[in-house]
C-alpha cells in the first residue's frame, strides 16, 4: 500500500516530485510530475502593462472563475501560468495578485485533491484512496453525529471526511526515515504524525517534527478553499484592512478571597472553539456585507455576524471539536478496547484539541490567518458566556466566588443546583458546561489566577502562587507543599482550625532548621534563566540584579554564558566583589553554610507563604515574626 509522504519541487524547473511510502518495501518511492504549471491569479482583464509582463516571461494567460469568499459571488480572474515558479517572481506591475505565496508543490496537492498521509491505490494523477466510505461508516458513528447530519450538513460532511481519513490504516514506518531513533513512544508519535498529516494536509516529515500550529491551520484553510473553488484571500484581505493589534482577552471575574469548603468548578467544554462553531464566527461572516445581518451584534464588540451563510472557519473548527468530543474522547475511555487502542484515541483527542483551541490564537497576529475582527468576536463571545453563566448562577441562588476565562467556581452548591446550571446554560447559550472538579477545601487569594485547592480525592491543585514558581528553592517549595498537604484531609471549619496549628509547626520547624543551618545547599539554590546577553549586562556600571551577579562571577572564573542559559546561585551575606556589593554566589563557589544569608531566606519564605495564607485569615503584621501569624 502507498501513502503520500511528501512533495518536493524546484523553483527553476517545471517539476514536482511526489514521494510515497511503500508499506510493503518499507521505503519511500518517488514519482515525477512535469505537466503542472506554476501560476498566480490576477484581475481580469489584464492591463496592457500586465500583458507585457506576462509576455516577458513567455507565460500564458487564461480566464478562470473563482468564488469570492466575502461576497460569495463568482469572479472572472486571469490565471497567469509560467514554466517555472521563479519566472512568476519576475512579473511586474500587476494591480492585484492572489495565491502567489503558496508553494508550487503544495499548490499541486491542493489542486489535485491529494491528502498527505492517506493511502492510495496507484501513483500518478487520478490517485484513489484505499477503502470504500461505505465500509468505513458504522452505526456508532451515525448515532454520534446524527444531530449534525440533520442540522448542519456542511459540518457533518467535513466530520465524515476527516473520520474516513483518520480511520485509514497507519503503516509500520521505520523511525529512521523520520530522523528519529526507535524508542518506546515512537509508534504513538508516528500515529499522530499520520493523523495530523491527514487533517491539516501537511507532509509526514513535517507533521512528525513541526510545532507550528499556525502552519497546520493555514494548510487546512487552503485545502478547504481550493477544494470548494474559493479564491484564497490575501493576508490584507483576511485582516479586513486592519493591522494586527492588541485584542481584548478573556474575562476574569475578581475572586472573593477566602477559604471555602465544598467548592465546585464548572468548565466550558472547549469554550473558544465552541464559540467559533456555535456563533458562526469566520473570516467572511464577521462584519459580513448583508444589511439585514447588522442587527446580529456580537457582545462587547462593534462587530456583527452573518445569519445567511455558514462560515467555513466555523465549520472546520467545529468539525475538529465535535470529532474529538463525540468520537475520540469517548473511545479513549472505552474499556472494551485494548490499552493500545485507548492510548491512540487519547493521543488523537489531544491533537484535535490542540488544533481547535489554537483556532483563536492564530487569528490575532499570525500572517496569513490573522483577522483582528474575528479574534475580537471570539473573545467577545467568550466573555459574554462566562458573565452570563455567572449571572444565571446568582439568579438561581448559588454563590459564584471566582470566574476565569472558561471556568466558574461555586461555593458549596448542591448537585441538583449544579445540574440545573449546566442545563440552563445549554438551553440558553447552546454551549456545553460541565462539572470539572470539586475541592474539599479551596483557598482563593486576592490576586487573580492564584489559588490552591484540595480535590475531593485528596490531590493538591496549585495555580499561580509565588511559593511554587519554578525558580524558587526546593526549601520554599517543600515547606509550601508540606503546609498544603496538612490541609488535604480538611472537610470543615473544625478540621481547618486544627490544620492551622499543624501548619504553624511546619513553618516553625523549617525556620529552626534554616537558622541552625541544617540544610543542603542544593535546597537553597535559586535557578534563574538569563534573558539578556550576560556579557553586555555585566559590563554596565551600577548595581546588578542577582542572576547577573552570579553570571559575572562565573564568567570571571572562565565559564562561557549566553542569553538563555540558566544560572544557579545561593543568597549569601553581602560582600564586596570588584568594587560592588554582591548578595549572591554561584552554587559552586559557596564553601561553607556559614556564608548563607539566613534572614534573607526567612523573608523570602514569608513572602512566598503570605500570598496563600492571607486569605486564610493568617495575617502578617508589621514587625511580627512568621511563627506569630498563627497566634493572631
Amino acid at each position: 500500500m502507498l501513502f503520500l509522504w511528501n512533495v518536493a519541487s524546484r523553483n527553476t524547473r517545471r517539476e514536482i516530485r511526489l514521494q510515497f511510502y511503500d508499506s510493503v518495501k518499507r521505503e519511500v518511492e518517488e514519482l515525477r510530475v512535469d505537466d503542472y504549471y506554476a501560476y498566480i491569479l490576477a484581475l481580469h482583464p489584464l492591463s496592457e502593462r500586465e500583458k507585457e509582463s506576462v509576455e516577458s516571461i513567455r507565460g500564458e494567460a487564461e480566464i478562470i472563475q473563482r468564488r469570492n469568499l466575502f461576497t460569495n459571488e463568482m469572479l472572472d480572474l486571469t490565471k497567469v501560468k509560467a514554466w517555472t515558479p521563479t519566472l512568476l517572481k519576475k512579473l511586474r506591475g500587476f494591480r492585484s495578485v492572489w495565491e502567489s505565496e503558496i508553494e508550487y508543490g503544495r499548490s499541486y496537492i491542493y489542486d489535485r485533491g491529494l491528502v498527505f498521509g492517506a493511502p492510495y491505490t496507484q501513483q500518478g494523477q487520478g490517485l484513489g484512496t484505499v477503502g470504500s466510505s461505505q465500509q468505513e461508516i458504522t452505526q456508532q458513528f451515525v448515532d454520534a453525529f446524527s444531530q449534525e447530519k440533520a442540522a448542519d450538513p456542511l459540518k457533518y460532511e467535513q466530520i465524515q471526511r476527516w473520520f474516513y481519513l483518520c480511520h485509514q490504516p497507519v503503516p509500520d514506518v521505520d523511525a529512521k526515515l523520520l530522523g528519529a531513533k526507535k524508542r518506546e513512544d515512537i509508534n504513538e508519535e508516528i500515529y499522530l504524525a499520520f493523523m495530523l498529516a491527514r487533517i491539516a494536509n501537511i507532509p509526514i516529515p513535517e507533521a512528525f517534527s513541526s510545532k507550528r500550529v499556525s502552519d497546520w491551520l493555514k494548510s487546512m484553510i487552503y485545502t478547504y478553499l481550493r477544494s470548494n473553488c474559493f479564491l484564497i484571500p490575501t493576508s490584507v484581505e483576511l485582516r479586513k484592512g486592519q493591522d494586527p493589534h492588541r485584542v481584548s482577552g478573556a474575562l476574569t471575574i475578581e475572586p472573593e478571597a477566602g477559604v471555602y469548603f465544598g467548592t465546585v468548578v464548572c468548565d466550558f467544554e472547549s469554550l473558544y472553539p465552541s464559540c467559533i462553531d456555535r456563533f458562526n464566527l469566520s473570516y467572511e461572516t464577521v462584519d459580513c456585507l448583508h444589511k439585514e445581518c447588522e442587527a446580529n451584534r456580537i457582545p462587547e464588540t462593534g462587530h456583527h455576524v452573518c445569519t445567511r451563510r455558514r462560515g467555513f472557519y466555523s465549520l472546520l473548527i467545529g468539525a475538529l471539536k465535535d470529532l474529538r468530543i463525540r468520537w475520540f474522547k469517548p473511545l479513549s475511555a472505552d474499556i472494551s478496547l485494548s490499552n493500545e487502542e485507548r492510548s491512540m484515541a487519547r493521543a488523537a483527542s489531544k491533537l484535535l484539541k490542540l488544533i481547535s483551541v489554537s483556532g483563536y490564537g492564530v487569528t490575532v497576529r499570525i500572517r496569513g490567518v490573522a483577522c483582528p475582527p474575528l479574534a475580537e468576536s471570539i473573545t467577545g463571545y467568550g466573555r459574554w458566556a462566562l458573565q452570563t453563566t455567572w449571572d444565571i448562577a446568582r439568579r438561581r441562588g448559588m454563590h459564584p466566588i471566582y470566574g476565569d476565562t472558561d471556568s466558574i467556581f461555586l461555593n458549596a452548591p448542591s448537585e441538583p443546583q449544579v445540574q440545573a446550571l449546566i442545563d440552563e446554560v445549554k438551553r440558553e447559550l447552546n454551549l456545553d458546561l460541565a462539572r470539572e472538579k470539586g475541592y474539599s477545601i479551596c483557598v482563593l487569594s486576592a490576586a487573580k489566577k492564584a489559588y490552591f485547592g484540595i480535590t475531593e480525592k485528596g490531590a493538591v491543585d496549585l495555580k499561580g502562587l509565588t511559593a511554587i514558581k519554578s525558580n524558587a528553592p526546593n526549601l520554599i517549595q517543600q515547606v509550601f507543599r508540606n503546609c498544603v498537604e496538612v490541609l488535604s484531609g480538611v472537610k470543615d471549619m473544625q478540621g481547618y482550625a486544627l490544620a492551622k496549628a499543624k501548619i504553624a509547626n511546619v513553618v516553625n520547624d523549617a525556620l529552626e532548621t534554616l537558622r541552625a543551618r541544617k540544610v543542603n545547599l542544593e535546597n537553597l539554590t535559586y535557578s534563574v534563566r538569563l534573558y539578556h546577553e550576560p556579557s553586555e549586562r555585566t559590563s554596565l556600571h551600577g548595581a546588578l540584579s542577582q542572576p547577573y551577579q552570579c553570571a559575572l562571577q562565573l564568567i570571571n572564573a572562565g565559564e562561557r554564558l549566553r542569553r538563555g542559559d540558566t544560572v544557579h546561585f545561593i543568597k549569601v551575606k553581602p560582600f564586596s566583589y570588584r568594587g560592588r556589593t554582591f548578595t549572591v554566589k554561584p552554587l559552586s563557589h559557596v564553601k561553607s553554610l556559614a556564608e548563607i544569608n539566613v534572614e534573607n531566606y526567612a523573608r523570602n519564605l514569608e513572602t512566598a507563604l503570605q500570598q496563600t495564607f492571607e486569605p486564610m485569615n493568617i495575617l502578617l503584621k508589621k514587625d511580627m515574626k512568621l511563627t506569630d501569624w498563627f497566634k493572631a
